[in-house]
């Protein structure tokens, strides 16, 4: 099963209901933004990803990304694919006009890059990075820099990657230790990094990588950091690509899954030292990245939405050809779907997807107001509120992929088990999300140490009420809108104990922050995603009730989230009883009796 339906109607859904794109496009910044230009990109995004990208999926799992002759290749028809993509001008859509691109909402990026992620998560990877280091290099590089390498990477032509992590240095980037040394108006770069994606390949014309590194004298640790700009070819003053710089891949790594995204071994300065130039100031390099991995890591949230979509749909596809057994008030053997725990199967990846599709988007639309917001305050209040949703929308969003794509094996019974019908490269492919960028715990231990306990839960708080203030607006004339409400008010008070304890507790015990983080996380992303789903209810209830579009899609939307409500809300006093348990047992088992 290769095919792939870009779901475009619930994609407008979030983007219009949720994400406010009718206000987004009132901004100075983005008043191109028409409904008609909007509805237009998504058309044209799903063409590519049902039409270009989907077909190589499988195939590129098969072939793999390989390294011959010191040249990394990639398998068969990857080539024509980014050449479409750059033509089309997807790499520009959010990216500035001044440099080529089309000055977008971020919010319309989330949902193009959510149908090149369901349909080729491999291939997505590419332009997700060379976004990221666009941004990052739009934020902090020089005039002359950004305008010798943004054009074409915005263009397509040039592609970008992030490299941070070194054999000795994973999570811990303190212990980078790849030199830059000054060598006149440039440096030379000399070191190893690894697990760097798409870190060579001969589709673009060029690779820029963006390198962390240290300078001779810099001090030790994350504040002696700097980060530089290295091309694989160098560059002539007149734009022209000049020899071949000292960095190459020595290697590629042998994965799990995303096997056509190449992940590679990069050395720099085998020859003397690899060109490179400065982005930024001295020895700050580690906050100009974040620009960067800030960006990814709200990607990957969208990458572990897009493959649960896909997973979904397979899964649904599969349950409705699949004939097996009987059902109650059914003549003769039945199609799978007919039977309740398949139903229930399903309804759980219905409706977790959507909630995390929901959480993503609202952060992307958070970013745009951050950014781009007319109003200081507004700009000021999203800012922070972002600072807040993205460690949940990386966090949580990869974590329910995990789920979703295990129960995608699951629908399919033995034969989800073979790599025939494609449901076990979603769950490879998936287990990578909630790793790179950083894991899980990491994501957790940013939400409650830098976004809850540096603030002693402010935004937190805002938060909080927020969610209250809309709960007890929510009619109980409806029966799913009051069941909703009910589970709703339950999880925000499960998600309000938690939150308690955790400022209460932090100052008392210097596990507790540790041992509940993950846990805290996953409760939130269960209580915000519910949130989401209930705006979106009450949405489709008002539409119901005015007669406007299409009444059977509205009616899903009810009960989906009325699902949600009722089979996923409730972990969240689950995850709240966990966290007020307290770390003693966490830390109790001595380490030599593991």
């Amino acid at each position: 099963m290769t095919g792939y339906t870009a779901p475009t109607r619930e994609i407008q859904f979030v983007i219009n209901e949720l994400g406010d794109m009718n206000r987004l496009s009132q901004l100075a910044k983005f008043v191109d933004a028409t409904p008609d230009l909007v509805d237009a990109v998504l058309e044209e995004a799903g063409k590519l990803a049902g039409e270009v990208l989907a077909p190589l999926n499988r195939t590129g799992d098969e072939q793999g990304a390989q390294l011959v002759d010191g040249k990394v290749t990639l398998p068969q028809g990857f080539a024509e694919a980014l050449r479409q993509f750059g033509e089309g001008g997807w790499m520009g859509i959010a990216q500035g006009p001044e440099y080529g691109g089309q000055g977008l909402p971020h919010l319309l990026h989330c949902a193009t890059f959510e149908l090149w992620s369901a349909s080729n998560l491999s291939f997505a990877l590419n332009p997700m990075l060379t976004c990221g280091a666009i941004e990052a290099l739009a934020a902090h590089g020089s005039q002359e820099l950004k305008a010798t390498y943004l054009p074409p990477m915005i263009s397509g032509d040039w592609t970008g990657t992030m490299n941070l992590t070194e054999p000795q240095a994973g999570s811990d980037l303190s212990a980078v230790r790849c030199k830059a040394n000054p060598n006149g108006d440039h440096y030379l770069i000399e070191g190893q990094k690894i697990f760097i994606t798409w870190g060579d390949h001969e589709l673009a014309d060029n690779v820029i990588h963006l390198v962390l590194a240290r300078l001779p004298d810099a001090p030790e640790g994350t504040k002696g950091i700097s980060l530089f700009l290295v091309p694989k070819y160098l560059v002539n003053a007149d734009g022209s690509l000049g020899a071949r710089n000292d960095v190459s891949a020595v290697s590629l790594e042998h994965k799990l899954g995303i096997h056509a995204s190449p992940t590679c071994v990069m050395s720099f300065g085998d020859s003397g030292g690899a060109v490179g130039y400065l982005v930024g100031r001295e020895n700050e390099g580690l906050a100009h990245m974040f620009t960067m991995m800030n960006h990814a890591r709200l990607g990957v949230g969208i990458q572990g939405v897009a493959i649960a979509d896909r997973a979904y749909q397979q899964a649904c596809e599969y349950a409705r050809d699949r004939v097996q057994g009987f059902a109650p008030d059914q003549q003769g053997r039945v199609a799978i779907i007919h039977h309740a725990d398949v139903r229930r199967m399903l309804m759980l990846m219905r409706s977790l997807t959507e909630a995390a599709r929901a959480v993503a988007y609202v952060t992307g639309a958070t970013l745009d107001k951050a950014h781009h917001s007319d109003d200081t305050e507004t700009a000021q209040q999203s800012s922070v509120r972002l600072d807040l949703l993205v460690p949940i929308a990386k966090g949580w969003c990869t974590e329910i992929a995990q789920e979703v794509t295990s129960l995608g094996v699951q629908v399919h019974g033995g034969m989800g088990f073979v790599e025939e019908t494609g449901a076990a490269q979603h769950m490879r492919d998936a287990r990578i999300l909630t790793i790179y960028e950083g894991t899980t715990g990491i994501q957790a231990g940013d939400l409650v140490g830098r976004k809850i306990l540096r603030d002693r839960g402010d935004a937190l708080q805002s938060l909080v009420h927020e969610i209250q203030d809309y709960t007890q607006a929510i009619s109980d004339a409806d029966a799913a809108l009051k069941s909703i409400r009910e589970k709703l008010t339950a999880g925000l008070d499960a998600f309000r104990r938690a939150g308690e304890w955790l400022l209460s507790a932090a100052g008392e015990d210097a596990d507790a922050p540790g041992a509940a983080s993950v846990n805290l996380l996953m409760l939130a992303g269960v209580v915000f995603g519910g949130y989401q789903l209930a705006r979106g209810a009450v949405a489709a209830q008002h539409k119901l009730v005015a007669g406007e579009g299409d009444a059977d899609f509205h009616r899903a939307k009810l009960i989906t989230a009325q699902f949600y409500a009722e089979h996923v809300l409730p972990r969240a006093a689950a995850y709240a009883d966990t966290i007020l348990a307290g770390p003693a047992t966490v830390s109790a088992l001595p380490p030599e009796h593991f």
